[in-house]
């Protein structure tokens, strides 16, 4: 087997992740100490996730028709850094909704295009993805808990200038990825073949699917930090529990390859599926509860590692070379529809309704998905 440049892979997935992890505890808790309440902060969290709903598509529609896949992804991180300085601009909530919107458009054009990358150089050797992906989680965990303990000595004023340089280091990261085209780019595209594959069985009933989970975890990647905060917890007593669950989520990539060569794609996610809407019921419920919340976080295992590492294999099964792009920008975007939406009922209704009541509308979305991954997906396929 050839060589893969295995460590420029996994320094741009250290990378990119890393910002995830700076994002997803830490945004609503920075919109929090600027004073919005909580359906604003919905919003603001929402707009991303909905600009991923429109730009991945786009993108993938370009790198499957150009075959930039590379120069896309490079383009996308100079302009996610640019766009995001403009919040040391403003704060109101007009112009961070501005720059939520400009930072997102090109920071959701990468990862898609990305992942074709990864995948056409581990050729003959894709169980390796989730052993270049989990530096990723690496990223992530090093970056939750190191802000979570720099929150508790600093003021979150110093919250943007975090992001930039974390994402000053996507852009070299890109820099340094050598290019790779997967096999049979060169063939002429078309539309309709991705259209056939798409409505292939089981292909539809997995996008749903998607959303679903996304949308479940909208509480979740929103308020949890705001939600443990109140409730006792220290800053970085709450970093260290938003890693535990990257942590889980490494070794579940590390074991990805071993449970795929034995179970089937259908019940490995129908599995990740019902452990979503178990964990969504103890957060919601026990949370107070140290030893509970423990072992919900150890469930990021199911929830993101298994149901990502399935899904990707998912998509590279369904579609062939000239549609990977597309197949995958559609995980992504979908993602963001489902995150969206999750983002914008937990803002309205975390107030409303309570932690309790919000979490449990997440479990019932997760529970759906796992009915309908169950009843649509065919097992001598995936």
């Amino acid at each position: 087997m050839a060589p893969i440049p295995y460590w420029r892979l996994s320094s741009f997935y250290l990378f990119y992740f890393a910002l995830l992890g700076s994002t997803a505890p830490f945004l609503a808790l920075y919109f929090d100490h600027l004073g919005f309440s909580s359906a604003r902060i919905g919003e603001l969290v929402a707009i991303p996730m909905l600009m991923r709903c429109v730009a991945p598509n786009l993108w993938g529609w370009l790198g499957d028709r150009t075959g930039q896949r590379l120069l896309i992804v490079r383009l996308g991180a100079v302009c996610t850094l640019a766009s995001f300085s403009l919040i040391f601009v403003a704060k109101s909530y007009a112009w961070l909704a501005l720059v939520m919107a400009l930072h997102a458009f090109f920071w959701h054009a990468v990862l898609p295009q990305f992942e074709v990358i990864t995948l056409a150089h581990l050729q003959g050797q894709t169980s390796r993805y989730s052993q270049v992906r989990l530096w990723g989680s690496i990223g992530f965990i090093l970056t939750v808990v190191g802000l979570g303990r720099l929150f508790e000595w600093l003021s979150l004023d110093i919250y943007p200038l975090a992001l930039v340089v974390i994402m000053a280091g996507i852009v070299l990261a890109s820099l340094w990825v050598p290019n790779a085209q997967p096999p049979g780019q060169h063939e002429r595209a078309s539309g309709r073949g991705f259209l056939k594959q798409l409505a292939s069985p089981g292909v539809a009933a997995f996008y749903i699917c998607v959303a679903l989970m996304q949308l479940s975890h909208g509480p979740y990647y929103t308020f949890l930090t705001l939600h443990l905060e109140r409730l006792g917890y220290a800053r970085g007593t709450i970093g260290m529990l938003w890693a535990l669950g990257v942590v889980a989520e490494v070794l579940m990539f590390l074991a990805m390859s071993w449970i795929l060569a034995r179970v089937s794609l259908r019940w490995v996610l129908c599995f990740s599926f019902l452990l979503a809407a178990l964990r969504w019921l103890l957060l919601g419920q026990f949370a107070d509860h140290l030893a509970v919340l423990l072992v919900a976080q150890v469930m990021h295992a199911a929830t993101f590692g298994s149901f990502h590492a399935a899904s990707i294999a998912f998509v590279q099964r369904s579609f062939g070379a000239r549609q990977q792009g597309q197949g995958q920008a559609l995980y992504a975007a979908l993602s963001g529809t489902g995150g969206a939406l999750g983002a914008l009922y937990a803002g309205y209704s975390w107030n409303a309704l309570g932690p309790m009541t919000t979490f449990s509308i997440a479990s019932v979305a997760a529970l759906a998905a796992a009915v309908i991954i169950a009843a649509r997906m065919n097992d001598a396929k995936y």
